[in-house]
């Protein structure tokens, strides 16, 4: 029986990476996780792996940017379970040619609609049952782009992600009273296939510096494991070896 037992998760973009460490974290805390993505496949493959380490755990498929779809979802867990108590709106995407002098009209429209409108089609399906029963906790994922700029990461991403941590706090100000929490949650370069987009790839050897999925799954559950009166608003982490500090991250052949 952990801390999070009886509790219902939801977590979106949980067929790898952050998603999947966050997803398992949460269900080794004895949450109900309802896994969502756009590969069903992975999220199959997610869900067995954690029924099998005795967890709870069930696969919906979904592509955040259909509001719809969003609300289709969780009113379907809202009739079997009675509640929704963690939301997490971790679905993301970033396009190799990403830079203001490449990108697309189109490609941008795209990064912002699953970065942001994704996210905010998922808080507007849970909040109303979460103000019912007084209590919830949001955890939007952003990222290290979404307080310190960077080229490396592309205006579009960029943007959107800084838009997540301004959607949070305003989460928090007008939701705080409704005793739900929201926190953003700001990784910094994570081990992750999303960095197999970038114009350059890191090699093996700076992705074993980077955080980790699980270091940041372990923060979700301490997030979602806080006392229903502590709000994290805001957690900013990033690698020891942080490669915004040291200036050798590069994108395409320049360093940055």
């Amino acid at each position: 029986m952990g801390t999070l037992t009886g509790k219902t998760a939801w977590v979106t973009g949980a067929g790898g990476g952050v998603g999947e460490a966050a997803a398992r974290a949460l269900a080794a805390s004895g949450a109900h996780v309802v896994l969502s993505g756009r590969r069903q496949a992975e999220l199959d493959r997610v869900a067995a792996a954690i029924t099998q380490a005795g967890g709870a755990a069930e696969a919906q498929s979904l592509d955040v940017v259909d509001a719809d779809a969003t609300q289709k979802i969780c009113d379907d867990v809202m009739a079997r379970r009675g509640r929704i108590d963690i939301f997490m709106a971790n679905a993301g995407i970033n396009v190799p040619n990403r830079a203001v002098n490449a990108i697309t009209a189109a490609d941008f429209a795209r990064v912002v609609d699953i970065n942001l409108n994704g996210v905010m089609n998922g808080v507007l399906a849970v909040l109303p049952q979460m103000r019912a029963r007084g209590a919830g906790t949001l955890i939007l994922t952003s990222s290290w782009a979404g307080r310190h700029p960077s080229r490396l990461t592309g205006p579009a991403y960029t943007a959107s992600k800084h838009a997540v941590v301004a959607l949070s706090h305003s989460i928090n100000q007008d939701e705080g009273v409704n005793g739900i929490r929201c926190t953003a949650l700001m990784p910094g370069e994570v081990a992750t296939p999303i960095m197999q987009q970038r114009p350059k790839p890191p090699s093996e050897e700076d992705m074993a510096r980077m955080l980790q999925a699980e270091d940041i799954g372990a923060m979700v559950r301490y997030i979602a494991e806080a006392p229903p009166h502590v709000c994290i608003n805001e957690v900013l982490i990033s690698p020891t070896w942080n490669r915004s500090f040291t200036g050798v991250a590069e994108m395409g052949g320049m360093k940055l």
